[in-house]
Order: C-alpha cells, then sequence, then structure tokens
C-alpha cells in the first residue's frame, strides 16, 4: 500500500469525518421533511435502478439514514460520535489510510448490492416476477444504508484503541473493547437471524473490517503516541538513508520531510535549482556573473 500512498497519497480527502456527517444530517433532514420517503426513494443503492441509467445513486445511498433511528437528541449524539472516532481514526492511521478504510467500505457495500440482485434473479426469479422487478428491487435497496459502514467504523475504532474509555448512557465508563466485542455479538446474531437481504448488506461491512484486521494486525496494540513514533522512526530513517528527487535549495525539505508539498525549478535561475511551494515565489534568482 505505500507505494499507493506515494503516488496517489495527495488526492486523500482531509477531515472525511465531517463530510460523511454532514451527508448523514442532510439524509435526516430528507427523512424528517419527506414522510412518505418518496423523494428518498430515487436516492437508495438499488442496483436495477443504476442499470437502468440512475448512475446517481452509487453516490447518494449515502444520505440513506439507517432504519429505526432515533429522535433529533439521539440523532446528533450519534453524528458527533461518530465525527469524533472518525477524526481520531484519521489522525491515527492517517488521511490517505483512513479514506482507503471507508471507501472500501462503500465500494464492498455497492458490490454487495449487485451481487444480492444477481443472487435474487438465481434463486428467487418468482418472486422478483410477482411484483415486478421495479418495485422489487426499490423495496430491498433500504437495508443498503450508512449504519452497517458506521458499525464498520466503530469496530476499526475499538480495535485500534481498545483501552480507550466512553461513557454508556453517559454514566458507566466501559473500555471501548468490550462494547466492539459487544456489537459484533450482535451482528453475528443478527447476521443469523435476519433475511438474505440484510446478510449481504451486513457481510459488505464486516469483509471491509476483516481486510483491515488482517492488513493491521502489527498495529492492533500500539496506542497513538506508538504509532506516531513508529511512524516518524521510518521516516526518519528514509531521510538518512534513502535518496531524495526533490530538494528545496532554500530551507532543504524534501519530499520525504513533506509529502504534501510541490516542488517545481525556477525558470529564471541559471542552473538546475528546485524551490518548494513556499520559497518558489519568494526566493532571489540565481544569476551567474
Amino acid at each position: 500500500m505505500s507505494s499507493f500512498e506515494r503516488k496517489f497519497g495527495k488526492y486523500a480527502i482531509q477531515n472525511l469525518s465531517f463530510i460523511l456527517v454532514f451527508c448523514y444530517g442532510v439524509g435526516y433532514l430528507l427523512q424528517l421533511m419527506d414522510r412518505s420517503n418518496t423523494l428518498l426513494s430515487f436516492l437508495t443503492l438499488n442496483p436495477y435502478a443504476i442499470l437502468h441509467g440512475q448512475v446517481w445513486r452509487l453516490v447518494t445511498w449515502i444520505l440513506i439514514p439507517p432504519p429505526g433511528s432515533g429522535g433529533l437528541f439521539l440523532t446528533l449524539i450519534m453524528l458527533y460520535f461518530y465525527c469524533s472516532i472518525g477524526t481520531s481514526l484519521e489522525r491515527t492511521w492517517g488521511t490517505y489510510r483512513y479514506n482507503v478504510y471507508l471507501f472500501q467500505g462503500m465500494l464492498f457495500t455497492v458490490l454487495g448490492s449487485f451481487l444480492l440482485m444477481g443472487y435474487c434473479y438465481l434463486f428467487q426469479a418468482d418472486v422478483v416476477a410477482q411484483s415486478t422487478p421495479e418495485i422489487f428491487f426499490t423495496y430491498i435497496s433500504l437495508v443498503f444504508s450508512t449504519y452497517y459502514i458506521n458499525m464498520s467504523i466503530f469496530l476499526a475504532y475499538a480495535a485500534t484503541f481498545p483501552e480507550a474509555q466512553v461513557l454508556l448512557m453517559f454514566l458507566i465508563p466501559i473500555k471501548v473493547k468490550w462494547l466492539g466485542i459487544i456489537y459484533g455479538i450482535m451482528l453475528a446474531f443478527e447476521f443469523l437471524g435476519s433475511s438474505v437481504f440484510y446478510k449481504f448488506a451486513i457481510a459488505a461491512s464486516l469483509l471491509n473490517f476483516l481486510v483491515f484486521f488482517l492488513t493491521s494486525r502489527n498495529m492492533m496494540h500500539l496506542n497513538p503516541k506508538q504509532i506516531h513514533r513508529r511512524q516518524e522512526f521510518k521516516r526518519d530513517v528514509r531521510r538518512n538513508t534513502g535518496i531524495t528527487k526533490h530538494k528545496c535549495a532554500i530551507c532543504g525539505r524534501t519530499e520525504v520531510d513533506s509529502p504534501q508539498m510541490q516542488f517545481r525549478f525556477c525558470s529564471k535561475c541559471d542552473g538546475n535549482y528546485e524551490y518548494c511551494e513556499e520559497h518558489l515565489y519568494t526566493h532571489t534568482h540565481i544569476k551567474r556573473s
């Protein structure tokens, strides 16, 4: 993943948790204003409708609030909680890795919806035909919401910060690892006792966490300070032993010191002098006498 990060890390979206929480909030507002869910029905992750031209559903499904959500107060608490743990994960993992985790979960969810459609055509073709594909897939598309994405975020948080404490019901201190175990057991029972439609949605989110767990076992028992020291150590090793491609002629910074920094050569200087974006337009041009 490090090679991909070096190549695509600059495109990672910072503060992605705030963007997701904003989308969640928009979805709740739409649900409050549209009691009949007419508008929301055009935003759900409906693979049948996507294949018939409604491609916006590949993105707009993240606006769909989970079924059976609580009132306004509980909704605000939930939004604040997931914004908080998402921000903590981004600071610990780094923006790129956190982006990969979230977008990977969304991709698995989209793939799960199409696999579910294929399953229905193969094994429940008579049920699909009874109500027409348009109505049938509009109904089952409601099982794909942000709920299981949120659960995968919390499970990742519990695995990363197992000793962190939260106040259960604002009163009882409990370690996050126990809540993670409880939620994991709840998801397992929900998977076993739910319909095949929900099984696909749950499996997609659990697959995302499973991939994270298998690729992050060496970081599971490190606290944020230890992870930060490990990243600083690797950066120092690269700085002292590696060969850099870019180096500012003024401050000496390289792409290892500042991965997001842009470096450019100055056409007005005599010779191959390269500068970082902070000194590109402020340096004194070097002229040969």
